[in-house]
């Protein structure tokens, strides 16, 4: 029996929920990237009024746009000024991480009802191992992927059920190559790929478009006149390992053929859970300190409750802090028991933050709770659900925000 492996990616993730929100943007170019102030005005007559591009002054990047956007050049982790330029029209919307949340449980559970074996690759995609599923392996006529084509389209017609939006699969014998498959007949797409197709599907297309090859690796192929993954095949593995080292060397020539035998692990735990958020404009601690407190602490709320809906508990307390100038810096602080209280975390960081020069402005604030384990598995003498006996006789401040 043949390995069949699913890579499920949401079409266009942030922007798509955002269209079903405003569904009068339908066809347009809509950026998702503005802060709380590019949020949609609702007119006298009902009718709302949106924000545009050709008026963003700021520093603030694209976190993702419709596919109208993308064509005129625009796309994820550009700069939204820049973007103005290609596409000064285009809708601005802000982010609501929330919501996209929200959806990427229900699109992750509707999969789950037709193929639990998921592993969770971040919020708009999943691999699923459909290799036990029953009929995948079965043809249907004279398509002999026909089973695992059927079984595809099952789980792509219950994601549009269960959440309205669409979504891309490629489906192949491992991973590399499904998550490679489930870009190329973008949105809406399904793509099954034969061990014996590789050579003429794959091997024609950049060799970027494989997952690991990066900017600098692939500027340094090209240099070498490798530009596509058939060249990249056709190279002698011994001269890739002398260029590029012993163990990404192999893995380059490894990759181009399409062996990958990563399996599908269906769970982990994690190891930490954090919120943060970039400022439109740099914040000073001092001038800027009510805003910065209320950031502060709505950080710290929005990472208990991820800690209290996933049913974690954690001891160790983080803070992450990017000045104006890009260098990052973050303190920890553990704690003696675990907690899950927002008010424990907050007091936590802001002994973190006690620790950190504050004259720069800021341009990033984040929060992280490490060291976690299951609430179940914590007897409630060890969890905190306040600040600590020796730290109540000293009342919480904090020299700035």
């Amino acid at each position: 029996m043949s390995r069949l492996i699913a890579h499920l990616d949401m079409d266009a993730f942030y922007a798509s929920v955002e269209l079903l929100r405003y569904p009068e943007l339908k066809g347009l170019p809509v950026v998702i990237g503005g802060g709380r102030r590019h949020q949609p005005a609702l007119r006298d007559d009902g009718t709302r009024e949106f924000s545009t591009l050709r008026s963003y002054v700021g520093r603030g990047v694209i976190t993702t746009a419709t596919y109208e956007a993308r064509a005129r050049g625009v796309h994820s982790g550009m700069g939204l000024m820049k973007a103005a330029a290609l596409a000064p029209d285009a809708v601005l919307l802000p982010t609501d991480f929330d919501e996209y949340r929200r959806y990427s449980r229900l699109f992750k559970a509707a999969v789950a009802e037709i193929a639990p074996h998921i592993e969770d690759r971040g919020i708009d995609e999943i691999y699923i191992d459909l290799s036990d599923m029953p009929g995948a392996q079965e043809a249907i006529g004279h398509d002999a992927m026909g089973g695992v084509r059927a079984l595809a389209q099952a789980i792509k017609d219950n994601v549009r059920r269960a959440t309205g939006l669409s979504c891309s699969i490629g489906v192949t014998p491992n991973k590399l190559l499904s998550k490679l498959c489930s870009d190329l007949e973008k949105p809406d797409g399904l793509t099954l790929l034969a061990e014996g197709d590789l050579e003429a599907r794959l091997w024609p297309l950049p060799a970027k478009r494989i997952n690991g090859i990066g900017p600098k690796a692939n500027a340094k192929l090209e240099l070498f006149g490798i530009r596509t993954i058939g060249e990249l095949a056709a190279a002698d593995p011994q001269w890739l390992i002398s260029q590029f080292g012993e163990s990404y060397g192999a893995w380059l020539h490894d990759a181009a053929h399409g062996h990958d035998t990563r399996p599908v692990v269906t769970y982990s735990e994690p190891k930490s859970l954090s919120r943060e958020t970039t400022f439109e404009r740099d914040l000073h601690a001092r001038q800027d300190r009510e805003r910065l407190g209320d950031i502060f602490t709505r950080l710290c709320e929005q990472v208990a409750a991820d800690l209290a809906r996933k049913g974690y508990v954690g001891k160790t307390i983080g803070l992450k802090l990017r000045y104006d100038n890009f260098k990052t810096v973050t303190r920890d602080h553990t704690l003696p028991h675990y907690t899950d209280d927002a008010k424990v975390i907050r007091h936590a960081a802001g002994q973190c933050l006690k620790r950190v020069p504050l004259e720069r402005r800021l341009r990033l604030l984040g929060v992280r709770v490490g060291s976690l384990c299951k609430a179940s598995e914590v007897p409630a003498a060890g969890l905190q659900t306040g600040p600590a006996t020796s730290e109540k006789a000293t009342p919480y401040t904090l020299p700035l925000f």
